[in-house]
């Protein structure tokens, strides 16, 4: 194994690797079409990554969030529509999206209301504002999930082929 880094201020893709304890060689190997001075050159902010980079140094460094920090912090497209997922704990995502999820049940007839004309009136406005918020909770909620749920595949705290076979299972 190289030696530690020291620099200060290491960016998200060095620490995964280095959390990964790979080598920027053992990296390049494990992900076979990135080669080490290009790990280099992302880790010392000399370029930004190519999603095709960011996928593979998520599966090799077992780090499914690095997908969702490239998208929220250094593509251009998903600056500006993807929200950066946070990690939190199983149960944390699971009270907050119940709490989510029951607060739009007690707006819902009140979304009716304002939708059932196809209109937002300007005095619909604040309510469906409230509403739009609520939902934008339940989505990040489910992709805190599903990042959750994708970790701990990486992990091996669930098995892959029974997740898959059970998602096949169900969607069909």
């Amino acid at each position: 194994m190289s030696r530690k880094s020291v620099k200060e201020n290491k960016n998200i893709y060095q620490l995964a690797r280095e959390e990964a304890e790979l080598s920027r060689e053992a990296a390049s190997a494990a992900m076979q079409f990135v080669t080490d001075n290009r790990i280099e050159s992302f880790e010392a902010d000399k370029s930004t990554p190519h999603p095709e980079e960011v996928l593979a140094m998520a599966d090799a460094y077992k780090k499914p969030e690095l997908c969702n920090y490239f998208c929220s912090h250094d593509c251009p497209i998903g600056k500006e529509y993807v929200p950066e997922v946070k990690n939190a704990e199983l149960s944390q995502i699971s009270l907050e999206m119940l709490v989510s999820l029951n607060s739009l049940n007690a707006m819902k007839d009140r979304l009716i209301e304002i939708t059932v004309d196809g209109q937002i009136s300007n005095d619909e406005i604040n309510d469906f504002v409230k509403i739009e918020n609520k939902l934008d909770d339940i989505s990040e909620a489910v992709s805190a999930l599903k990042l959750w749920c994708q970790k701990a595949v990486a992990s091996g705290k669930i098995d892959e082929a029974a997740l898959e076979s059970a998602r096949k299972t169900e969607n069909h």
